[in-house]
């Protein structure tokens, strides 16, 4: 997914974080004004990223995976929302998006030694106190599948508290958010043809297995894989968590069910997928 020519007239800021380059693209401010709007929304990204990460010793999701049974921890309400979103995307997507697949997707990224882990264990997320319980220990929460998605509708929050009405937003190359009157051209690009698109007041994400497919796995394991599996499915809806959330899943049922399975969640704009190296509209 890239950015095509004919980009509106923007500021541009970079910032490493979450093993991805953000990039916020803003439009009708000054230099002054949006050099501080960027300066807040980076040091937002680098505290989301202090909570959500398991790899970062003393975040939330670091210590909600050593939760021994019986224990009660305590959450920053960033890290409560992400997982109660993560909990309802569970639901809505049949189980699909699980983040409790910590160890699994570590174990097939590693190259698939030795036994797979197992999946037992239960947590319990509070709806309305920023706590998780263990009620038994095993899961291993990951919140790649959500969480560049999550940060990039917080920025758009907080721009939108500052100010700021016309932006373009990415995490990397797998996730943008567009707010106001602008379009913005991107490009699909499969193995051999594209399709072009403008965003305007939509997110766009993308799942694929060219670069990590280990971090796609399905809850049933390798076997309940689609037979004939896309190379990547973008997502078009109104916020990034829910592009994000819907383009991981859908990579994993088969192409043909894909209609039917997101035909009951309005917040689904549009769905592409990369099939032989053909970007086609699927819905």
């Amino acid at each position: 997914m890239s950015n095509p020519g004919l980009i509106p007239d923007s500021r541009q800021f970079l910032h490493e974080a979450m093993n991805t380059t953000f990039t916020l693209r803003l439009r009708g401010i000054d230099e002054s004004a949006a050099s501080a709007m960027a300066g807040e929304c980076f040091e937002q990204i680098d505290y989301m990223e202090s909570r959500l990460s398991r790899f970062m010793e003393g975040s939330d999701v670091s210590r909600i995976n050593r939760m021994r049974a019986g224990e009660t921890l305590y959450l920053s309400e960033t890290c409560h929302q992400c997982l109660l979103l993560a909990l309802n995307a569970h639901a809505e997507t049949g189980g699909l998006f699980d983040i409790t697949l910590g160890s699994r997707i570590e174990y097939w990224k590693s190259g698939g030694q030795g036994p797979v882990p197992s999946l037992a264990g239960r947590l319990t997320i509070h709806p309305d106190v920023p706590a998780v319980t263990c009620e038994e220990p095993g899961r291993e929460i990951d919140l790649g599948g959500i969480g560049k998605g999550f940060a990039l509708d917080q920025l758009r929050q907080l721009l939108g508290e500052w100010g700021a009405d016309d932006a373009l937003l990415t995490a990397g190359a797998s996730s943008m958010l567009a707010f106001g009157p602008s379009e913005w051209p991107v490009e699909l690009t499969g193995d051999q043809d594209s399709v072009s698109l403008l965003l305007t007041n939509q997110s766009l994400s993308v799942s694929g297995t060219g670069i990590q497919g280990g971090h796609i796995v399905h809850p049933g394991g390798p076997e309940a894989m689609p037979a004939s599996p896309c190379s990547r499915i973008w997502v078009t809806a109104p916020s990034a968590t829910l592009a994000e959330i819907w383009s991981t899943s859908l990579m994993l049922i088969e192409l043909g069910y894909i209609p039917e399975f997101v035909s009951g969640n309005a917040g689904i704009t549009g769905v592409f997928a990369d099939r032989e190296g053909r970007v086609a509209r699927i819905c």
